[in-house]
């Protein structure tokens, strides 16, 4: 079902395949005995594009991505060498932004397709922290990448917080997955109306701040208690 969706226009194609990627997903973490629930600390407007920001703790980090944000159109960022694999990378291709990180001129191409995305009221979903958090710290040092967007297409920032991918299946453990609890926590919408490009710092501290502090108010357990 998902090849016969080549025939179909790039923006289309990727919507398509990311709602049967998601019931896909939906079934895979119920076979796995894992159960989601999403906290909403704040109302959710699903009707406009966001960029949202997770802290990256886990391999299932991606599956759960697709539990937690529901009836929003989103796009992520995928690496290029998976677009190489046979029909799961043409899948997979379809419903990510492709990047090479190492080659400068197609991070800048990368960037401008973001925000097509968001200009085309597609929501991007990126992780600041840009690879997992390997500390026992909340969260490791933010990149500008997700915020220079957001301010540039005058796009609000909502942040999640994943508090258990990192006991079902964590960086440490890639075949130790385990059944339980899955939370995702969305934390109050950030606006970026009154920042400007000079301000990607002050942004930056301000949602590193907000996810930091909701991480130790849940307790997330790879948080140690020297915190």
């Amino acid at each position: 079902m998902v090849l016969l969706t080549f025939f179909l226009p790039s923006k289309t194609r990727g919507n398509v395949i990311y709602i049967l990627t998601r019931y896909i997903v939906d079934i895979a973490m119920l076979l796995l005995g894992i159960f989601h629930t999403n906290i909403y600390e704040y109302p959710h407007d699903r009707r406009k594009p966001m960029i949202f920001v997770f802290n990256h703790i886990s391999y299932l980090d991606a599956l759960v991505i697709l539990k937690a944000i529901r009836r929003q159109h989103i796009r992520g960022l995928g690496k290029y060498e998976i677009a190489k694999i046979p029909i799961f990378g043409f899948i997979y291709s379809s419903a990510v932004i492709m990047v090479k990180r190492a080659d400068k001129e197609d991070r800048a191409r990368c960037v401008a397709d973001l925000k097509n995305a968001v200009n085309s009221n597609i929501s991007i979903v990126l992780s600041p922290e840009g690879t997992f958090n390997e500390t026992n710290k909340p969260l490791i040092n933010f990149y500008d990448g997700a915020f220079r967007i957001a301010i540039e297409t005058n796009t609000p920032i909502k942040p999640l917080l994943f508090l258990d991918t990192f006991d079902r299946l964590n960086y440490t453990r890639a075949l130790s997955l385990t059944p339980g609890k899955s939370r995702v926590v969305y934390l109050e919408e950030i606006p970026v109306l009154n920042y400007t490009i000079d301000d990607i710092p002050v942004l930056k501290q301000k949602v590193y701040d907000v996810m930091e502090a909701a991480l130790i108010q849940y307790k997330a357990s790879w948080i140690k208690s020297e915190l």
